[in-house]
């Protein structure tokens, strides 16, 4: 504890140099992968010091991190699963598995908003042989949705909003997976009406029509 309490001090410092978005883009690609600390600390601090600045660092961040998933899931694919039970253990993995058993690669997207580790899941996405353009999009939906949810506020409402943001991010996002997930329950249940109204015969009845649905 005492050794990451030094290494997040170290992050937070590179906010007070002249290169904190570049430490902050290259912070957020690491911890897609193999970094410990979230790219957060660096992204509240940025955004404590120039909150006008705010949406800027919430896209470096958010490109940064993206591209970090992406080289997260090369390692998983070219690595393997031994990669992946070298850098985490056994119980992780097996989670992980059952997320993606349920949920495809949007279990990617929950993860990418909320504080499950993102690495374990980028990683896990390329030994499980995910479809790498699905997995981009919902890292893209997922680590953008949480960095600029915390830019925002610094954006619009500046540094009184820090002790907010600092006490309550992760209950934000464990709200914002059950909306993402609510969502995604209707699109699945909206478009598995349409698929059944678009291969039901025009001759068949309601009546019909409903029993296949209720099935």
């Amino acid at each position: 504890m005492e050794s990451l309490h030094a290494l997040s001090d170290w992050v937070i410092s590179w906010a007070y140099t002249p290169y904190g978005a570049l430490a902050l883009g290259f912070l957020a690609f690491a911890e897609s992968s193999f970094f410990p600390i979230p790219p957060d600390v660096l992204l509240i601090a940025l955004c404590l010091i120039n909150p006008k600045g705010s949406l800027v660092y919430a896209a470096i961040c958010s490109i940064g991190s993206v591209l970090g998933g992406g080289f997260g899931y090369g390692l998983g694919r070219y690595g393997g699963r031994p990669l992946l039970r070298r850098m985490f253990s056994d119980a992780k993995t097996q989670l992980v598995e059952s997320y993606y058993q349920r949920y495809d690669v949007w279990a990617v997207g929950i993860a990418a908003f909320t504080p499950i580790p993102y690495k374990v899941f980028t990683i896990a996405a390329g030994v499980f042989l995910l479809d790498l353009k699905r997995f981009m999009l919902a890292s893209c939906i997922g680590r953008s949705g949480r960095f600029f949810a915390v830019a925002l506020l610094f954006f619009f409402f500046g540094k009184p909003i820090a002790a907010f943001v600092q006490s309550y991010l992760n209950i934000l996002s464990v709200l914002f997976v059950v909306l993402l997930v609510g969502g995604f329950a209707l699109i699945h249940y909206w478009s598995r009406r349409q698929m059944i109204k678009t291969a039901a015969p025009a001759s068949m009845d309601g009546a019909q029509q409903k029993a296949i649905e209720d099935a």
